[in-house]
């Protein structure tokens, strides 16, 4: 039986657009480290040729995990986390529910590059809800609430916890409730997102 977090093949090429512009969104604060690794860029550019409905399911899913080995290859958290935004974007045609772990890493990555504002997760959190389409938010709204389903990425785990989890909470808040606040970051939550970027997750 199809997990409730794979999403059907046409709402996988929905998301998968927007899943793209979050992680691009980020992208800079990769290249910046490590110019010369195309990996990152090159899977956003593959997510928005499955969007478009010019590569396959199979074809991407062989190919999901090349950019986030290229998380491991750089030294900055922030640039890890970027590098892992595309990575999941890429696994979109596998499993839908990876937009929204590509969305959370890039607000990680935003936040990690900028740790003297405490509003950027807010902020990127913001503007992810606010460039989806109503096909992406109808698509979304389908998920599972984050770490309350184990058959898929949104189960109990990295992306249900930290920081992660915490932006996740809010772009699903987010989904149910446009006009959702989304709160600034608590000084546990910044403690928190400290320990996760010296495990470089």
């Amino acid at each position: 039986m199809r997990s409730s977090q794979t999403l059907s093949e046409s709402d996988r090429r929905i998301v998968a657009a927007w899943a793209a512009d979050c992680a691009e969104r980020v992208l800079e604060l990769f290249e910046a480290e490590a110019p010369e690794d195309s990996r990152p860029r090159d899977a956003i550019a593959r997510t928005r040729a499955f969007a478009r409905g010019e590569l396959g399911v199979a074809e991407q899913i062989r190919r999901r995990f090349i950019a986030g080995g290229a998380a491991r290859d750089v030294k900055s958290p922030a640039a890890a986390a970027a590098a892992r935004a595309a990575g999941q974007a890429a696994a979109i045609p596998h499993m839908g529910a990876h937009a929204l772990g590509a969305a959370a890493y890039a607000a990680k990555a935003a936040a990690l590059a900028a740790p003297e504002r405490p509003e950027a997760v807010s902020e990127e959190i913001r503007w992810q809800l606010g460039c989806m389409s109503a096909a992406v938010r109808a698509a979304l709204r389908q998920l599972p609430p984050v770490g309350e389903n184990s058959s898929g990425p949104l189960g109990p785990g990295l992306l249900a916890s930290g920081l992660l989890g915490t932006i996740i909470h809010a772009l699903q808040a987010g989904l149910a409730d446009p006009n959702h606040a989304v709160r600034r970051r608590s000084p546990a939550d910044r403690e928190d997102e400290k320990n996760h970027s010296s495990l470089r997750s």
